[in-house]
This record gives structure tokens, C-alpha cells and sequence, in this order.
């Protein structure tokens, strides 16, 4: 069995890691006006710079900045683009778990200028998170996760785009698209050879609630996918050579709980055969997440991450286990186009996930010990 040299790795992981309490304290004085920008991003790179060491010694090849810059994994992104404004109000998104319901609510967001990339969005802080990986001099590769386009989209659809500047969609997709291509290849030119767009929409379609409210909102339930691939093929037309680009696949993560439910069935065959990444990572940590069946549309050349590790909770997983789970996957698609995560990041949110730092660390630990075993290293 090959090991990996490009992404996605064997054992990789999907982005996000909690945020320490020093980190929290520091954001809390932020807020207060106890210290300024400055400090706080001192204290931002103290942490990058410990969760970098993190990802190194548990052996993973590629290392994030855990995304502790930012309050969501989505929005400081979005809200950074060039015609996007918070709106009054708060979007009221409801997550799922085993003890019930919770509610999220983050600011709305309305599209009323022209999209577009003034400056290079997560540039300064990419540069500071290959600095601190390189210093390592091992090769491991720094990732940067950013949110597909597909997600300026998803939860407004058309109410939140400003009719009068865009009266139609092909017009707000052309602009949207050209400002993703522009930003790809900025990261590039900074150096990126690893990005993730992060989709949670191409989950959530699978779940028959979740296209019901894209048709609420005006939108079309059975075909929305493909348009939203369609669209990310379009971002990513003009990514440098030697740019690696990963998806990453889930069902909502806040605070332990999740938004959809349902397997990939849906999307399947023209996410696997369409979509023009290098790599799924695709959650499969429970029974919501369906079966692998789907994984009989993945084409020669396309690799899935499986992410058979819960970052919801923090037992940690046996060995035995997600091996048997490899193997069962294996049954659909050759064993060498599959590699082993965690299902989600740990903390999508500033707040995280009901877990702790050290369970975090083992799991990681964990992913990379189980992929050793199954296809060497």
C-alpha cells in the first residue's frame, strides 16, 4: 500500500482546534478594552504557535492554525469579502443532540455591493502559520480551510442578495466565482499548497428537511448541488500548479451538536464525479451519517478522508474498531484512494465542542496510529 506524499494525507484532520483558556481570556479583555489589537494577536500567535507544535509531535503531516483567529469557521471569511455587510438581526440555525435541542444564532448577512477580494482574506495569517511550520524544517505542509462559495449562498438564498445589484443569479455566481479565483490565487502566490474549501451545504442537501427549506427560501431542492458544484469548479478554475484542494463534507458542528441527518446517497455520484478537488473529507463517525455505499461513484484518481473519529464527543475510539470500519469502507472503493480524520474540527465555533484538550490531542494521536497500521508510515 503507497503512503501519501501530496494531500490529503493518510491520517489528516479537518481544521479547527479548541481554543486554550489563556486564548479566551485574551479575547474576553479584547472585547473589554483591557488590551488592544496587538496584544491580542500576540496572544493569537502564542497559541498558533503551540498548536502547530501539537500537530507535529502527534505525527500528522499537515498542520493548521487550528482557525483560533476566528470567532466562526465561515463568517470571518465571508464577512471579509468586498460587498458583504452583517444584516440587522440573527440568522436562528437549530443543532441537534442527544440530550436535545440548542439554538444558534449568528449574525445575518446581506450582499449589497459588488463581491469581490480588496485584500488577500486569512493572508497575514497564512504567512504566520507557514512561518511556524517551516521553522520545523520536517516537511510537514500548512493548511489553510476557507468556506466554499457554495456558503455566501446557502442559508439566504436570494433574500439576503441585493436585488437591484444583482436583479439575477448568473450575475451575483459570475462576480462571486471571480472573487474565489482571485483569492485562490493570491493564496497561492503566499505559498498555500494545501487548501480546503470547507461545504457544509453538499451534507446538508442529503436530508429531505434541508431541501425543503432551500425550496422555502426559493431555491431548487433536487438540483442545488450540482449548480453549487458547477460554481466550485468555477473558483477553483485558475488554482496554481502544485495548490492540493480538499472539501470537507459535514452535517453542522456547534457545540457538540449537528443540523442534518441522512447519508451522501443524494449528492453522491455528482460530488465524487463532478467536483474537481484532489480529496472528500466526508463525516461517517455514526449512524446519522449514513452508510458507505456511496462510495461506489468515487472515480480513479479521487481520494476520501474518512472521518471515523467523533469530535463530538471525547471517548476515545479503538483501534480495532476504525480499522474494521476502513476495512468495511474498502468494500466500495479501493482501499488506496481512502485516508482517516476526525469527522469535523473540534471547534467550528470560538466555543467548542464537549470535549478536552487532551482528548483532542489523543484522538489526533489516535487517526495517525490507526493509519500507520493500515497503510504504513
Amino acid at each position: 500500500m503507497s503512503l501519501r506524499t501530496t494531500p490529503p494525507f493518510r491520517a489528516d484532520h479537518v481544521g479547527s482546534l479548541l481554543r486554550p483558556p489563556a486564548l479566551l481570556d485574551a479575547r474576553a479583555s479584547h472585547a473589554a478594552g483591557r488590551i488592544d489589537d496587538v496584544e491580542l494577536r500576540g496572544a493569537e500567535d502564542d497559541a498558533i504557535r503551540d498548536v502547530v507544535a501539537m500537530q507535529r509531535d502527534v505525527g500528522l503531516k499537515s498542520a493548521t492554525d487550528g482557525e483560533l483567529r476566528r470567532a466562526s469557521w465561515h463568517m470571518d471569511f465571508i464577512y471579509a469579502l468586498d460587498g458583504v455587510t452583517k444584516a440587522p438581526g440573527d440568522l436562528k440555525v437549530q443543532f441537534h443532540n442527544a440530550e436535545g435541542d440548542i439554538e444558534f444564532t449568528p449574525a445575518a448577512m446581506h450582499i449589497d455591493g459588488k463581491l469581490g477580494v480588496s485584500e488577500t482574506i486569512f493572508g497575514a495569517d497564512f504567512a504566520f502559520l507557514r512561518e511556524q511550520v517551516a521553522a520545523g524544517g520536517d516537511g510537514v505542509r500548512p493548511k489553510l480551510t476557507i468556506p466554499s462559495p457554495s456558503m455566501v449562498h446557502y442559508r439566504g438564498g436570494r433574500a439576503s442578495i441585493d436585488e437591484a445589484l444583482y436583479p439575477d443569479l448568473d450575475a451575483f455566481w459570475a462576480d462571486l466565482t471571480a472573487a474565489y479565483a482571485e483569492e485562490v490565487r493570491r493564496l497561492g502566490e503566499e505559498g498555500c499548497t494545501y487548501l480546503q474549501f470547507d461545504d457544509t451545504s453538499l451534507a446538508y442537501l442529503n436530508d429531505p428537511a434541508q431541501r425543503q427549506h432551500v425550496v422555502e427560501i426559493g431555491g431548487d431542492g433536487e438540483h442545488q448541488h450540482e449548480t453549487y458544484i458547477r460554481h466550485i469548479n468555477e473558483a477553483l478554475s485558475r488554482r496554481p500548479d502544485g495548490m492540493a484542494v480538499t472539501t470537507h463534507m459535514c452535517r453542522g458542528n456547534f457545540r457538540s451538536s449537528w443540523v442534518a441527518e441522512g447519508g451522501y446517497d443524494f449528492v453522491a455520484e455528482a460530488l465524487f464525479n463532478e467536483l474537481e478537488v484532489d480529496g472528500f473529507f466526508m463525516e461517517w463517525d455514526d449512524a446519522r451519517s449514513g452508510g458507505f455505499e456511496p462510495l461506489r461513484f468515487v472515480p480513479k484518481g479521487k481520494v476520501v478522508v474518512l472521518g471515523l473519529v467523533t469530535t463530538k464527543r471525547g471517548e476515545l475510539e479503538s483501534a480495532d474498531v476504525l480499522k474494521r470500519r476502513i476495512e468495511e469502507a474498502s468494500r466500495f472503493v479501493d482501499l488506496d484512494q481512502l485516508c482517516l480524520s476526525p469527522q469535523c474540527g473540534f471547534s467550528s465555533t470560538v466555543e467548542g465542542n464537549a470535549l478536552t484538550y487532551e482528548q483532542e490531542v489523543a484522538k489526533l494521536r489516535r487517526v495517525v496510529e490507526v493509519a500507520e497500521d493500515v497503510w504504513g508510515g
